[in-house]
């Protein structure tokens, strides 16, 4: 006969699970009651149970076999059968035993209680194992195809969540901004720091900042209809009363020269005051396309401010409102500024104090000092 270890070969490996319940049976009963393997009824219930998973049972006591679990043995078999202590004592490993079939043997060795020697083999012919191992092996395909189908699922699920719902998202919310809705929020998360994470991280950033700009601008237009509103009303009382004293010329109320003399002169200040108004307008659509001209000059500053305070001084009495005019730099000094914008700086800020003052003695100073690098104007 010919012996082959088969220890760690996946032969044993089945063979192992498919009888592992009756070798703890046996192992209990080799350390509780050896002499059960002297018992006809219990070897046979044992070895029904081996049948079921492709073995059966042989037990052998001081050299004599005393129970065969097949009725016709391969007689090879059983001259063949190892020695006592003749191979590992234990079911761990096998040995392979090739007569006229091939049998996989396991063997432990043990003491009945009259101290004879005994063996028990568990035997499984490979003619009946074969099917077992080959079903065995479908189920190992099945489950590695299995395993595949589930891995194939999880990769497909973490594209899909990590990679094509944010992209679809993107879609969307590209979607939305393109009908000038700018009131959603990226339903992603922002908090993935990979590329896909970078990019929704952005696009929301972008989202918000286009948000904002929007808002700006509707702010700005609303504040530039109330600004020519408002210019239109200040137009509206300055050419009432430049045309109410123009009738009174025409029809004759202003009868003497002194009052021709007086409307002409109101008609005037109504006329600059109008003038003033227009180039404010002229110059918010200049601010408008930032296009603000600056002409810069060397001005004296007593000659400028003496002629810009008789200007404010005409204005003011026509309003019944006080003018008090303080210079105190020297003749000699000049500064560099553009004269347009400085007069029409002083000149809003004066309209708008009479417009808002709520004195009943009104009264505006202008106050002209020198302070070393600069002309400071006080109002």
């Amino acid at each position: 006969s010919e012996q082959v270890d088969l220890f760690n070969s996946n032969s044993t490996q089945v063979f192992n699970r498919l009888t592992r319940s009756s070798q703890e049976e046996i192992r209990r009963q080799i350390k509780e009651n050896p002499d059960q393997f002297e018992n006809p009824d219990f070897l046979e219930n044992l070895n029904q149970e081996l049948k079921k998973k492709y073995a059966y049972l042989i037990v052998r006591k001081d050299g004599e076999i005393i129970y065969c679990g097949i009725d016709d043995p391969d007689m090879i078999l059983e001259r063949s059968l190892p020695l006592y202590e003749e191979v590992d004592n234990s079911f761990e490993g096998g040995i392979y035993l090739a007569g006229e079939s091939q049998h996989l043997i396991k063997q432990v060795d043990f003491k009945y209680s009259d101290g004879g020697e005994g063996s028990v083999f568990l035997v499984s012919s490979m003619d009946d194992y074969i099917p077992e191992a080959k079903r065995m092996f479908v189920e190992l395909l099945m489950m590695g195809v299995l395993i595949l189908l589930m891995t194939g699922f999880a990769l497909v699920n973490w594209i899909y969540k990590s990679i094509l719902k944010p992209m679809d998202q993107l879609q969307k919310a590209t979607h939305e901004i393109k009908n000038g809705n700018l009131d959603f929020t990226l339903d992603v998360d922002m908090d993935n720091d990979d590329e896909i994470g970078r990019l929704c991280q952005d696009f929301e950033e972008m989202r918000i900042r286009l948000k904002e700009s929007a808002e700006e601008k509707v702010q700005y237009d609303k504040e530039s209809k109330e600004l020519i509103s408002n210019i239109s009303h200040d137009l509206k009382t300055p050419v009432t009363t430049i045309k109410g004293y123009a009738e009174g010329i025409m029809d004759g109320v202003a009868d003497t020269p002194d009052k021709v003399a007086k409307y002409v002169r109101t008609i005037y200040n109504k006329a600059s005051e109008m003038d003033v108004l227009i180039n404010e307008l002229t110059l918010y659509s200049k601010i408008d396309t930032n296009r603000i001209p600056y002409n810069f000059t060397i001005l004296s500053v007593n000659d400028y401010f003496n002629d810009c305070s008789e200007d404010l001084s005409l204005d003011l009495e026509a309003k019944n409102v006080e003018f008090g005019y303080f210079n105190y730099v020297e003749p000699e000094v000049k500064v560099i500024a553009d004269p347009e914008q400085i007069k029409r700086v002083v000149h809003n800020i004066v309209n708008n104090s009479v417009k808002y003052m709520d004195k009943d003695k009104p009264k505006i100073n202008l106050r002209v000092k020198d302070v070393g690098d600069f002309v400071q104007v006080e109002i």
